[in-house]
């Protein structure tokens, strides 16, 4: 990682670094705060190869505190507040040498000692390297969380080569894969990360409009909401060049809403995972979901209708779990795909499959039919048990006006028997009048 220090060193120290809660922190301020916080980290106590959990979310403090437990040579577990797992969960499984916490406002901070032990063959292994590392979880959705170890100096390692500084947001949280591959992005190459106060569609909305932000990282849960809003038109968002989406299926209704709304601005779908990294993307120019995905340092395998994927950015294992790599290095994502050429559509995981008697049915495809309806704000479709089919298909719906639940559910069958097969059609539709979203604003099937 000495190459990203020394790019912060050479760089124009009044360059703008973050802009947090108004507050202007530059390069010169960024490269000054590693070190300031490398030598109080060291002289509290803390060592090559220890474990420190650090509690906050994004702000240049943070991010300063997280590089210079790096070069220290830690490793160095991020979570955040509302986080996607339990702590106690979480340290058993990463153990824990000292705590760092955060104040709310990303300022002031309290380090203390706490003594969790994890005995581990792969942790005790990569101590024995002297290289920083980096502990993410995963949200348990589909069972009992996994920790993933990377080796933190490689994933710094995919941004050597610098690119257009640009001003974005980093709307993933630093807890996920996803959120610290962008930081390290936008950072890298030297350009402006803007922070926002909570992920609501108004407050992103307000930072871009008051920060001229010009990439939008984000989900396709996120898009679907601000697609079902006027917020694209209440504020001045003509700042944005890119929105890139990924972390779950997009709905090709969300896309084509998103592309009405945002004529000039670049969509590109992104495709990642937390245990092999970000893959290089470039979507199809028609507007469609078909997408390429690759570059330098990854390979792409397609077996049996599944992809996989080999990487030289990928963790060094699960700290709870048997490898997901097989003898070759080629590591399963689970996503069934369809290819046209060397351009791949994501149908979705084979986990989230639903089984309506031996037929299979992708979630994705149903939600959007239905959120190209009227008066439908989203959709998460789910499979429900049944004692003859296996498995049924259910849509829980969000709608802007209140509608009377037969009739809603009348035109909604309607409309998928129209676009579908029978056996995808929705059993059940049922209202919704809560979140039906996950702590990382991904959509919870389970």
């Amino acid at each position: 990682m000495d190459w990203l220090l020394e790019r912060f060193a050479k760089a124009d120290p009044g360059l703008k670094a973050f802009v947090h809660k108004g507050r202007i922190t530059t390069y010169g301020e960024v490269s000054q705060s590693i070190a300031r916080f490398a030598g109080e980290l060291k002289t509290r106590g803390v060592q090559p190869g220890q474990t420190v959990v650090i509690l906050a979310d994004y702000a240049p403090d943070v991010f300063c505190m997280i590089l210079a437990l790096a070069s220290l040579k830690t490793i160095v577990v991020p979570m955040t507040r509302g986080p996607v797992i339990e702590e106690g969960e979480a340290l058993s499984i990463s153990g824990c040498d000292h705590a760092i916490d955060f104040a709310p406002d990303g300022l002031s901070w309290t380090l203390e000692p706490r003594s969790i032990p994890a005995p581990n063959p792969m942790l005790a292994e990569f101590r024995a390297t002297g290289k920083a590392g980096l502990v993410l979880f995963s949200s348990g959705s589909t069972g009992k969380p996994k920790g993933m170890l990377h080796d933190f100096e490689r994933v710094m390692d995919k941004f050597l080569v610098a690119r257009t500084p640009i001003v974005a947001i980093p709307f993933l949280m630093l807890d996920h894969f996803g959120g610290i591959n962008t930081i390290l992005a936008i950072t890298a190459s030297l350009g402006t990360v803007v922070t926002a106060e909570n992920r609501a569609i108004a407050t992103i909305c307000q930072a871009i409009q008051d920060f001229k932000v010009e990439l939008l990282p984000t989900t396709p849960s996120f898009l679907t909401l601000l697609a079902a809003t006027d917020l694209s038109q209440r504020y001045d968002l003509t700042s944005l060049k890119r929105i890139t989406y990924g972390t779950e299926t997009m709905p090709q209704a969300t896309l084509d809403r998103i592309r009405a709304r945002f004529p000039g601005v670049e969509l590109q779908q992104t495709y990642g995972l937390s245990e092999v990294g970000v893959l290089r993307s470039q979507s199809r120019p028609d507007g469609s979901l078909w997408v390429r995905i690759g570059g330098s340092g990854f390979e792409t395998q397609v077996r049996d209708g599944i992809l996989w994927i080999r990487s030289d950015y990928r963790m060094i294992g699960y700290l709870n779990a048997p490898s997901g790599f097989d003898a070759e290095g080629w590591f399963n994502t689970q996503d069934r795909v369809e290819v046209d050429g060397d351009y791949f559509r994501i149908l979705g995981r084979i986990t989230d499959l639903i089984n309506v008697g031996g037929q299979k049915v992708y979630p994705a495809e149903v939600e959007d039919v239905i959120l190209a309806q009227p008066n439908i704000a989203d959709v998460v479709v789910v499979g429900e048990k049944h004692a003859l089919l296996g498995q049924i298909v259910v849509a829980k719906v969000v709608v802007h006006e209140p509608e009377a639940a037969d009739a809603l559910r009348l035109r909604l069958r309607k409309a998928c028997l129209a676009k579908l097969a029978a056996f995808k059609v929705p059993a059940k539709v049922e209202l919704l009048d809560q979140e039906i979203y996950s702590a990382r604003f991904k959509k919870m099937r389970r």
